[in-house]
């Protein structure tokens, strides 16, 4: 192999890299809704209840730099809304929480509806006003700008 065919194989890589880092970048923090009809029993997260009409579920771990941010935020949005309540599970020591419900990364955040059925699902921090959008599909009321 010669220097110019490596240098175009090298840059052939570097844009398949650059692609798929984009790709992943593209997609974190937006909702997700294709998700199986499955209803989260609070016991098994360590929990009392959900809550009354929306749940934002946390899936966190102790080395994670982002949650701690996501959950001041998702705490501000379940306590300025009647009947929602926000969960924060730390998957640290939790395997098999992580593996039930696919976290690959963390923070992930899930929006139960009323009866604990995942409506949608983020991957990384998300938006404010988007979990706010989601919420006020699922309680009928209108979203704070």
């Amino acid at each position: 192999m010669n220097v110019v065919d490596a240098l175009v194989v090298l840059t052939a890589l570097l844009a398949v890299t650059l692609g798929v880092g984009g790709f992943v970048q593209w997609r974190q923090g937006r909702p997700q809704r294709q998700i199986p009809n499955e209803v989260v029993d609070p016991q098994r997260l360590g929990a009392e209840r959900l809550g009354d009409t929306a749940t934002l579920l946390q899936f966190s771990t102790e080395l994670c730099a982002r949650c701690p941010g996501v959950h001041r935020s998702l705490s501000s949005l379940a306590d300025g809304r009647e009947g929602v309540l926000h969960l924060d599970v730390d998957l640290t020591h939790r395997p098999d929480i992580a593996k039930h419900f696919q976290i690959l990364q963390t923070p992930t955040t899930l929006i139960l509806d009323g009866d604990g059925t995942i409506q949608t699902r983020f991957g990384g921090v998300p938006n404010r006003h988007v979990v706010e959008l989601e919420l006020s599909r699922l309680t009928g009321g209108s979203a704070r700008v």
